[in-house]
């Protein structure tokens, strides 16, 4: 399984490393049934990520049409609100406008041809689903995102779940930064098999946390 981590300006840094971490983990668990790589929309290049200005290197393109797996980060700075604006050049970018700078580069058509490509499962660590959601991505599909950014992924047409971890087919979203721990070893467990999960689990001496949500078995009464 070939695994894509897209790089944008101002990503969160844990968002990206974790998963690159339990994934990197997994392929050598497995012998090398799982490869990872750093990618941007724009090709290799360094990548400035959120607070701090941690710099990763992309070393290949985003390419939507390989098969696999492709995961997305939110970004990295203060939360502020979507209409803020900085009071100088010096003054850090909130979220909502890293966000919304992703929108005037190509990485949304890259996305949107990603999420059409069968063969590729698209994942997401925190607010990468509303990258997904504010280029007009997630229309009615079952997603979740840091708690904080909930109701601006509901208001963009998906359907928001207070989750850990949401698997949607081939959308798996994950909450708050951390999740990308959760998500990645489940995308583990699932794609490979629960035993290279359990043994990556043990390896980074981490437990996953929370139920992932599926659309499946009884809808709960009364919740």
């Amino acid at each position: 399984m070939h695994v894509q981590i897209v790089l944008f300006d101002g990503f969160d840094p844990l968002d990206a490393i974790a998963p690159f971490e339990v994934l990197h983990a997994g392929g050598a668990a497995s012998g090398g049934a799982v490869g990872v790589e750093l990618v941007s929309a724009e090709g290799a290049r360094d990548v400035v990520g959120g607070t701090g200005g941690l710099t990763l290197r992309a070393t290949a393109a985003l390419d939507p049409s390989r098969a696999g797996l492709m995961v997305v980060p939110g970004a990295s700075g203060p939360v502020g609100e979507p209409g803020d604006v900085p009071a100088d050049d010096a003054a850090e970018a909130t979220i909502p406008m890293l966000l919304g700078r992703t929108l005037a580069t190509g990485l949304p058509g890259l996305l949107g041809a990603a999420m059409d490509n069968p063969e590729l499962t698209v994942a997401t660590v925190c607010g990468g689903s509303l990258v997904l959601a504010l280029a007009g991505l997630l229309e009615g599909r079952r997603a979740t995102t840091h708690h904080l950014g909930l109701d601006l992924l509901d208001a963009t047409g998906a359907h928001a779940v207070r989750a850990r971890v949401v698997d949607d087919g081939d959308l798996v979203t994950g909450a708050g930064v951390t999740s990308g721990l959760d998500l990645a070893l489940y995308l583990l467990e699932r794609e490979v098999g629960p035993q290279v999960a359990h043994a990556v689990e043990e390896l980074f001496a981490y437990e996953r946390r929370g139920t992932v949500w599926r659309a499946a078995g009884p809808v709960p009464a009364g919740f």
